[in-house]
């Protein structure tokens, strides 16, 4: 049999005590650091550290920073931990132009709110001045025509805000990469068709169609466009489908039309004088 080793009490008891003076060295340490947590803690927020220094508002395009801190009610006097976020945030997306927001803490004082505006699907043309329009059909302040970047289409003869409301909506619906193809609408109602809108493209076609068939209609006019390769008109859109004049036949019609006609005028002249030689 192999003999066990035999350890006696008194060589056990100072190890014992080592390691219980490490555990409460260690306890110790712990509460000593805790205490001194809580104290920065509280120092922390009784100190102008904890208040609001800086606030910073990125992705505003046609929005006034000052408006939306404004509209958040946050101040160099509010703690930096008193607000709810969500609270924030909600109180700013109440303001007309802004789609979503979102406000985050930066330590040690700063509060950063992060904004997407809805998007701008067009501009009113009054003359000298435009207005654009959003995609939830908030009509902003008007600005210099020359101001105007070509982001997205100008808008012509709307006198009647239900048509422009309905055209808005239907807008909104549009797919971006269609309605980057638009450079201006204008209404041209028909007596029996008071929704009918002519849209100029950027390609130097045109398109009629009914306002309310907008969103349905216009996302089919580049697969009809890359079949139309080498000449311009206008493409008229329906529920039946899609018809296209072309401008260049019409144009060589009316010019053989007018040959035509000076022809026929000649051959009138020859005879008119032949007539008066005979006489």
């Amino acid at each position: 049999m192999v003999e066990e080793k035999v350890v006696s009490i008194e060589d056990r008891i100072p190890k014992l005590r080592e390691a219980r003076r490490k555990k409460s060295n260690r306890r110790l340490i712990f509460y000593i650091c805790l205490f001194f947590s809580l104290i920065s803690i509280v120092v922390y927020l009784q100190s102008p550290l904890s208040y609001v220094n800086q606030i910073k508002v990125v992705g505003l395009d046609y929005l006034n920073v000052d408006d939306v801190i404004s509209y958040s009610e946050l101040t160099t006097s509010t703690n930096l931990w008193s607000f709810k976020i969500t609270k924030i945030e909600e109180k700013i997306e109440k303001m007309s132009h802004i789609k979503t927001a979102t406000v985050k803490r930066e330590f040690p004082n700063h509060v950063l709110i992060e904004v997407e505006e809805f998007q701008k699907i067009g501009y009113i043309n009054n003359g000298d001045s435009i207005q654009p329009i959003l995609e939830n059909g908030t009509i902003l302040n008007s600005f210099p025509l020359s101001d105007y970047h070509g982001d997205a289409p100008l808008l012509y003869q709307f006198s009647d805000d239900e048509y422009l409301q309905l055209l808005i909506e239907q807008m909104a619906q549009l797919p971006e990469a269609i309605a980057d193809h638009i450079s201006e609408i204008y209404w041209e109602p028909t007596e029996s068709n008071p929704y009918l809108v002519r849209l100029n493209m950027n390609d130097g076609f045109n398109v009629v169609v009914s306002i309310r068939q907008f969103s349905n209609q216009m996302p089919s006019y580049p697969s009809i466009v890359s079949q139309l390769e080498g000449t311009t008109g206008t493409i008229e859109m329906g529920s039946g489908g899609a018809i296209f004049y072309d401008e260049n036949n019409a144009t060589n019609q009316n010019n053989e039309t007018e040959e035509d006609e000076q022809q026929s005028d000649v051959v009138n002249e020859e005879e008119v004088i032949n007539d008066e030689s005979e006489g």
